[in-house]
């Protein structure tokens, strides 16, 4: 039997065995029995998604709270922290924000709650239909898009009077511009990442073609995929290619442009509130315009964004989450997404909002790149397939069209069958 001041020993350790349970992983009750809810998403700095987690806590009558659990900045980052947690069987994820193309992997795999009956019929009311796709595996709906994202062309309107409406004629601008010593880059994601695979898909699907087949089982490629290539490969040996071109991702393309060296820029809505605010001088010259065509006369279709809602698979709430992943993206918390975080919608209706209308002038075309936007490539294995792309691509300026596509096409069947080492 322990001496006295060994049951005092035993108890304190069991005591705090006890308390360090309680501190888990989250998903167990807050004060007064609600349950607190683990929502998982990408850093806001603005504060609308913690705006919109108490939102939502205040509006359940008590039911439940949520905690909002900031990921790291990079996609890469955030998807790695989320497998290793759902990989683990982790209760204490709830709630997670999917980027667009992760919704096949995690299916698959299944670390997220379908959507069913009644409750898909809300989370598809009033959604636009490619934000749809991004969260559906055969035909299936697996997460709730939260928000979504396209790209413009943006352009100063005292360099060029009217947007060009093609590639070329971008291009061409371009030439005229620095034979007159007058800026002149085109800003685009050049770097060896995600951003990079995004352009290409854009210019792939914009040439009438795709990356995969049909059933995501083989690459497609073909003569739209060499017309992306020699595209991409055009502007980077022109005098349209930024000097860092090979390292540019979407920040610096922001700032490239503020900097007053850039006429052009392929890039999200993030980039006019701050124009707006870094640089007033340029400001009132800051315009924008669809994206340009690849092929003359077929518009382009452009590689949509933006982040998804899902339930995780081993949440020991699944309901309550189910409920509040609905009212975290409903028309209040996304147009306080939209204002604050400047994230488009993925509510149809907000595009015609006064209040989204006033800090958006560009919402209708933001809405009808939406409408004709293209989804990079769907398949379990699409973080291969996005490796892939981005490798055979860089640096821009050594593309080969022809021999750079029949090596991307053998790369992504392995990609595809998980052969070999993906670079």
């Amino acid at each position: 039997m322990p001496r006295p001041n060994h049951r005092v020993a035993l108890a304190l350790v069991l005591l705090l065995a006890w308390a360090l349970a309680g501190c888990g992983s989250g998903g167990g009750s807050g004060g007064g029995g609600a349950v607190v809810l683990d929502w998982y998403n990408f850093p806001d700095d603005s504060g609308a998604l913690q705006q919109a987690a108490d939102n939502c806590g205040r509006d359940s009558g008590g039911r439940y709270s949520i905690r909002y659990n900031k990921l790291p900045r990079i996609s890469d980052g955030q998807r790695q922290q989320l497998v290793r947690r759902l990989a683990a069987h982790d209760t204490g994820v709830d709630i997670m924000g999917l980027d667009v193309t992760w919704t096949p992997e995690f299916a698959e795999a299944g670390w997220v709650r379908e959507w069913t009956g009644a409750l898909r019929e809300r989370a598809s009311a009033d959604t636009l239909a490619a934000a749809l796709r991004t969260a559906t595996w055969k035909d299936r709906l697996y997460a709730v898009p939260y928000n979504s994202n396209t790209q413009l062309l943006w352009y100063r309107d005292d360099l060029v009077s009217t947007a060009p409406a093609t590639w070329d004629e971008m291009l061409a601008a371009a030439r005229r511009l620095a034979e007159q010593g007058k800026p002149h880059f085109v800003e685009v994601q050049g770097a060896q990442y995600e951003g990079l695979t995004v352009w290409f898909n854009t210019l792939v699907t914009s040439a009438g073609g795709s990356i995969l087949t049909p059933d995501a089982m083989a690459p497609s490629l073909g003569e739209p995929a060499v017309t992306a290539a020699r595209a991409i490969r055009d502007l980077a040996v022109s005098p349209a290619a930024d000097p860092s071109l090979s390292n540019q991702k979407e920040d610096e393309n922001r700032l490239a442009m503020e900097s007053g060296t850039a006429a052009f820029e392929l890039n999200y809505p993030f980039v006019y509130p701050s124009m707006k605010e870094n640089k007033p001088e340029l400001f009132p010259h800051f315009r924008w315009a669809p994206y340009p065509s690849v092929v003359p006369g077929r518009p382009a279709t452009v590689t949509i964004g933006g982040i998804d809602l899902a339930v995780g698979g081993y949440s020991r709430h699944p309901d309550a989450a189910q409920e509040a992943v609905l009212c975290l993206r409903n028309r209040e918390n996304q147009l306080t997404n939209a204002l604050k975080g400047g994230l488009p919608p993925s509510l149809r209706s907000l595009y015609t909002d006064a209040e989204l209308t006033r800090s958006y002038p560009f919402a209708a075309d933001v809405l009808k790149a939406l409408d004709s936007a293209s989804v990079r490539p769907q398949t379990p294995a699409y973080q291969n397939v996005s490796i892939a792309v981005a490798h055979a691509l860089s640096p821009p300026s050594s593309v080969d069209p022809e021999r750079t596509v029949a090596d991307l096409s053998g790369q992504i069947r392995d990609a595809l069958g998980s052969k070999g080492l993906i670079p």
